[in-house]
């Protein structure tokens, strides 16, 4: 899909009517535009990569020295170093907003629910 629409508007930018002249101006601001388009089009799903994840789960343990958060889950997620863990303890259902950086998840925002 895509790739067609990419297609089309190639094709737009390099069609010219025989009868005129374009300048190498023209004719670079043209090349450079496909270009971009198209390197575009190539870098556009790696954006969801970049993206943040969320679970709702029930604390199992909290490790305030090591900064990590465990969930019923099995997964641990680690905090920054200014967090707050006032409320947080075993049992508590939170929300955890986070983002996975070298196979380790980083926890963005946790609301407790």
């Amino acid at each position: 899909m895509i790739a067609g629409n990419f297609c089309h508007i190639l094709k737009a930018i390099f069609a010219s009517k025989r009868n005129t002249r374009t300048s190498s101006k023209a004719s670079n601001m043209r090349m450079i535009i496909a270009t971009l388009l198209a390197t575009a089009s190539i870098f556009s799903p790696l954006n969801s990569f970049a993206q943040s994840a969320d679970v709702e789960a029930t604390i199992k343990t909290v490790d305030v020295n090591a900064l990590i958060l465990t969930l019923d889950d099995g997964k641990a997620y680690k905090l920054p170093e200014e967090f707050n863990f006032e409320g947080l303890k075993e049992g508590v259902k939170v929300l955890v907003f986070y983002t996975v950086v070298d196979d380790s998840r980083i926890i963005d925002d946790l609301e407790i629910i």
